[in-house]
Order: structure tokens, then C-alpha cells, then sequence
């Protein structure tokens, strides 16, 4: 039997010859493809976990007081998945779906269901305090969801233990602000031979719930951050989350931001620039209101414009501790990108500078070492925007501005040590540095040696001759 068919078989043919399905595809001694998922979760089920899948014991539901103790470290997801759990049960409650929020071991710790048929619904187990986990159950929407890590449809027949054959769950893993599996979000129903049309708009609902609660969660994780939504226009669905601090350096990523920029926690720990990624305009990280900022950023590499909405952070204790801000902060903003209506910005010219201009910005900076020098300053001697600027010098020099400017006085460091008797705290002045420990930072990281260790050679260098 094709695996794509398995959805289709009658629920009560499938209870009398399930079990001998289950073991026959799992032994490969059936036409049921041996490496279809639904397979690979029943061989878990029997070579990991040994679940019985002929077993007619009753879904475990866990007592009040344990309930209570499981539900306390997700006390954060319940507080922010409560609206978006109601707007699901909304949806799919005219199908006689029970919505249920569960823990990463499949505890059902949060639910919504019509209430005169709460037996019902506890004698099936997709009720408050079942327990789902694949290791428990078997496959089923909430516990493959968790160890596979992806939203699943579990339909009828596909469930491991013959008991839940009349069972359709819908079930998306939740990953929290770290990326890590915090809680899965599940509708269930017992679907006794019912038409199947509505499955897949029910998991594409469930998805979508839990991309609000995750947004709802990253956000106020990083309410103290820029909080970048981003996505390629007409590609609903495929937005990213990004938090930034006030020199645009990514220090938080959400797991779909993590898999589109190739991002890791030495990324988020060392602050990499949004520069690294984007082209943009630097200028709308130094507004002081708190609206949100819709523009259009160049993806870097692919040249292709994305839609962008910044939130500012929220910057004072009272604001943090104001639930009203709170609740505004945190509100999801992903599903707004794909119509966002924003300027574009003009892509970045591709030929650099002009020699004239790169001699220009060089003359300028070696006669401004022992002053501040700003990106901005550099750009408007160019008659270009900041980022085109930053893009065009690292295309002619090759190197960005700031690591031109830092090689510079570091390099004109190098050269008082050597020829002159200054101290460091006179030369740290001299080349743009803020002191002397700055410079002495700079230049070992820099020469692999002190300030004092190079004016020691050179001048044991000269002793010698």
C-alpha cells in the first residue's frame, strides 16, 4: 500500500488489520516505501522506544498537582501563546478540534475544546494532562513533532498504536529566542471516517499559530533591542527574526533567521554586523519615537530586495514594566511583510569608487588620524549614502572603511614607536585612539606584541649596530 494512501484508509477497516500494517512496513515486507516518514517514526517507535502498537491501554493523563508542576517553567509560553491558542481553537472548533499546548515531552499543559464533550475527549487522551510523547504513544501529530522537530499531520492510520486510528492530530514544534524546542502546539480530533479536505488548511493554521507565538516570544525576550522582521517580498510565511543593539550588531536570531543567513552562536556571541548581511540605511537606528519603521534592505549576495520592519527598543524601566507597551512590543509583525508598502533604495553601485574619489577619502583620513572620523563624514566627501559608500570603498581598497582607518593609525602607531620618544599616552592621542589602553588593545591584537615590546626591540635593535 503507496504510503501516501495510508490517510485513506476507512478508520474502521484500518483498527482490524492496522497492527499487521505497522509491522509489515516496518519489516519491509510490505509495498509501503520503507523510508517514508511515517515509517521511520513506527521503526522508532518499536526498535527505540518498544511501544506496543496492538496495546488498547488508555492515554496516560497526569494528576492536577503534576500538571501544575509542568506547566511552571513554561509559565512564558503560556502567558504569550494564550491569544493566539484562542484565534486557532476560533478557527478550527467548527471541525470539532480540541487545540492543545504541550511541553517538549508532549504534556498537554494548555487546551481549548468544547467543553460538553470533555469525556469524550479524556477517554481519547487530547484532553488537559495527556501525555504524547512518541516514546509514550507512539507516532502521533504532538510527540513526532518533537523528534522530528518540523510540523506533522498524523492522520487515522498513520498513528502507531491501533487505539488511535481514529485520531487526526495537527502538530508544530515552538522553538523559544535560543532556538530551542520550548513546546509543541497541536488540534486534534476524533475523526471517525470524516472527510479529510480540511487537514491541510488545519496544519497550515497550526503553523502559523505557532510562527505568532514564536515572534511574540523573540520579542520580548529582546525587547531591549532592534527587533528586525524581514522577509522577500511575495513569499508569505518565510519572514525572519532579527534583534540588533544600537551598532546594528546581531545579537539575537530566530531558527528561521539562524537557517537563511547561515548564523551560529559564535555569530550572535561575537556581534556580527547586519552590514554582513544587508545593505541599509544606518540612519533609521538613531530615531528617538517608538513606531515601527517599514524600508526595503538588499540582501547581500543576491543583490534581491527584502521587505523590513525595525522595531525600536523599549529603552526605559517603565516602559519594560508597562504591560501596554509590553503587549505592543511583542505583538507579532511577519505576517505584514509580504504587503508591506515601502520605498525601495537603489541597489549598490557594483564599480566602486573612482580613483579620484578613493585618493580623496585616503588624503582626508591621513590628515584627520588624531580626530574622530565618522562613516557619515567619509560618505558625504563621496556624495553617496553610507551604506553605498561602505560598500564601494571595501570594493576599491578591499577592506571596509573602519578596518582601512584602524590599519592606518595603527600602522602610524608603529611608526612614532620607532622613531620617536613619545609616550604611549601622547601617541595614543596623536593617532585617534581614546587612550592609552585602547591603543595598546588595538595594536597586540594587531603586531601580536605590546606598544612597549616593539620600542624595546628596535631600541635593543639599535644598541647591537
Amino acid at each position: 500500500m503507496p504510503a501516501a494512501d495510508l490517510h485513506r484508509i476507512d478508520p474502521l477497516v484500518a483498527r482490524s488489520r492496522h497492527a499487521d500494517l505497522v509491522e509489515s512496513a516496518v519489516a519491509a515486507e510490505s509495498s509501503v516505501p520503507s523510508d517514508s516518514e511515517i515509517v521511520l517514526s513506527w521503526r522508532r517507535c518499536i526498535g527505540d522506544y518498544h511501544v506496543d502498537c496492538r496495546s488498547s491501554a488508555t492515554p496516560h493523563i497526569i494528576t492536577p498537582t503534576e500538571l501544575a508542576l509542568f506547566k511552571e517553567p513554561v509559565s512564558d509560553v503560556l502567558l504569550h501563546a494564550r491569544e493566539e491558542i484562542d484565534r486557532l481553537y476560533a478557527i478550527v472548533r467548527q471541525e470539532d478540534y480540541v487545540v492543545l499546548l504541550c511541553n517538549r515531552e508532549g504534556v498537554a499543559i494548555q487546551h481549548r475544546g468544547d467543553e460538553a464533550k470533555a469525556e469524550q475527549f479524556k477517554h481519547w487522551g487530547i484532553w488537559l494532562g495527556g501525555v504524547w510523547s512518541e516514546q509514550v504513544e507512539g507516532t502521533n501529530g504532538i510527540g513526532t513533532a518533537i523528534v522530528e522537530q518540523r510540523p506533522v499531520f498524523v492522520h487515522c492510520a498513520q498513528h502507531f498504536r491501533t487505539r488511535h486510528a481514529n485520531l487526526s492530530c495537527a502538530g508544530a514544534p515552538i522553538f523559544d529566542a535560543d532556538n530551542k524546542l520550548i513546546a509543541v502546539l497541536d488540534a486534534s480530533r476524533i475523526d471517525m471516517g470524516q472527510s479529510d479536505r480540511t487537514h491541510g488548511l488545519v496544519l497550515a493554521a497550526v503553523t502559523a499559530s505557532v510562527r505568532a507565538i514564536e515572534e511574540r516570544l523573540f520579542r520580548h525576550s529582546f525587547r531591549r533591542a532592534w527587533t528586525i522582521a524581514a522577509a522577500p517580498p511575495r513569499t508569505s510565511g518565510a519572514g525572519l527574526l532579527l534583534a540588533a543593539d544600537d551598532d546594528q550588531r546581531v545579537v539575537g536570531a530566530d531558527h528561521v533567521a539562524r537557517q537563511a543567513l547561515g548564523l551560529d552562536e559564535r555569530d550572535l556571541l561575537s556581534g556580527k554586523s547586519l552590514s554582513a548581511f544587508f545593505h541599509y540605511d544606518r540612519s533609521r537606528f538613531r530615531r528617538s519615537n517608538d513606531q515601527d519603521s517599514p524600508a526595503q534592505w538588499i540582501r547581500l549576495g543576491s543583490e534581491s530586495a527584502w521587505n523590513v520592519l525595525i522595531t525600536p527598543p523599549l529603552r526605559t524601566s517603565k516602559e519594560v514594566r508597562n504591560s501596554e507597551y509590553a503587549m505592543i512590543q511583542s505583538r507579532p509583525r511577519l505576517s505584514a511583510l509580504e504587503n508591506l508598502s515601502v520605498e525601495s533604495i537603489p541597489t549598490p553601485s557594483r564599480g566602486g569608487l573612482s580613483p579620484a574619489v578613493t585618493r580623496r577619502v585616503r588624503d582626508y583620513i591621513e590628515g584627520h588620524l588624531d580626530q574622530k572620523i565618522r562613516l557619515d563624514g567619509l560618505a558625504a566627501l563621496t556624495g553617496l549614502s553610507t551604506d553605498h559608500f561602505a560598500r564601494a570603498f571595501h570594493q576599491s581598497v578591499g577592506m571596509p572603511p573602519h578596518t582601512y582607518l584602524l590599519r592606518r593609525r595603527l600602522e602610524h602607531v608603529e611608526h612614532m614607536l620607532r622613531d620617536t620618544h613619545a609616550p604611549l599616552s601622547e601617541i595614543a592621542l596623536a593617532t585617534g585612539f581614546s587612550d592609552q589602553s585602547h591603543l595598546a588593545r588595538h595594536f597586540r591584537r594587531w603586531a601580536g606584541m605590546s606598544p612597549r615590546q616593539v620600542r624595546w626591540t628596535e631600541g635593543n635593535s639599535l644598541r647591537t649596530a
